[in-house]
């Protein structure tokens, strides 16, 4: 009721103006201050600065990015592509068997990752299948993290298409391949896209597993952060996290375009 009053309306934006505010925008904001700062000792920054965003784009601090960027797409495909096959897969069989599948692949929700690194470094740290120490540990532990929602994404859109495309086409000869290739997929691609947007978005700012499991050489930029952080260097660390959001929000609108043109198909 308090909502039909004009005082209502105006108490109702004004508190979501300062709890957006205080919650959301102004730690951007004082992140993106500190990246540009030299001191802050007062209230306010000061002796405002480039050399921050400077470091930030060179050295161990390019090669992070570079890093992060082949895992969010490695990883994220990959998590695209096992997804999609799982749920095509579970949308045909039976009804326990696709009950049990929907719940296995959304495990890695529940889980914390914090928990899935320490499964895979031990898992992974004998042989027969010895990874810990490479770059694919890393890709592993991203893959098992996004692959639950790149599932969830697509067997969503999955359950909106209506299967009578893909029997007409069956009907007229179409072999399975020609019809999940001609029929099915297409209708699934902007929800593929989708999948594949949240999956590196996600991957771009992981950093639970990844410090559990990550070896010297394949450093990401989040542990990166982290790492910069600990050891008191907020001001760079602060530009880094800057380019870390440049760089995903770029990946992420590029991506949310090609979902508009597959959409539009």
């Amino acid at each position: 009721m308090l909502l039909w009053t004009r005082p209502g309306r105006i108490l109702t934006w004004l508190a979501f103006a300062i709890v957006f505010g205080v919650l959301v925008l102004a730690p951007f904001v004082v992140v993106a201050a500190a990246a540009f700062s030299g001191t802050w000792n007062g209230v306010l920054p000061a002796a405002f600065t480039g050399e921050h965003l400077s470091e930030a784009l060179s050295g161990d601090q390019l090669a992070s990015l570079s890093v992060s960027l082949q895992t969010a797409l490695l990883g994220g495909l990959l998590a695209v592509v096992f997804g999609t096959w799982a749920a095509l897969a579970s949308r045909s069989a039976p009804a326990p068997i696709a009950r049990f599948a929907d719940a296995l692949h959304h495990l890695p929700i529940a889980v914390p990752s914090v928990v899935v690194g320490l499964s895979l470094l031990v898992a992974f740290s004998r042989q027969p299948v010895l990874l810990n120490g490479t770059k694919w540990i890393v890709v592993i532990a991203h893959l098992v993290l996004m692959i639950a929602f790149s599932y969830g994404t697509v067997a969503a859109a999955l359950q909106r298409t209506d299967d009578a495309f893909a029997q007409v086409a069956a009907s007229l000869g179409a072999s399975p391949a020609r019809v999940l290739w001609k029929v099915r997929l297409p209708m699934l691609l902007p929800a593929i896209v989708s999948a594949g947007s949240l999956s590196i978005a996600l991957s771009m700012g992981e950093v639970g597993a990844t410090i559990m499991v990550y070896p010297a050489s394949w450093r990401t930029l989040p542990v990166s952060i982290f790492a910069l952080t600990d050891r008191g260097q907020t001001f760079v660390a602060a530009a880094e996290s800057l380019v870390l959001l440049a760089v995903t929000v770029v990946l992420v609108v590029t991506l949310d375009r090609l979902r508009g043109r597959a959409a539009e198909r």
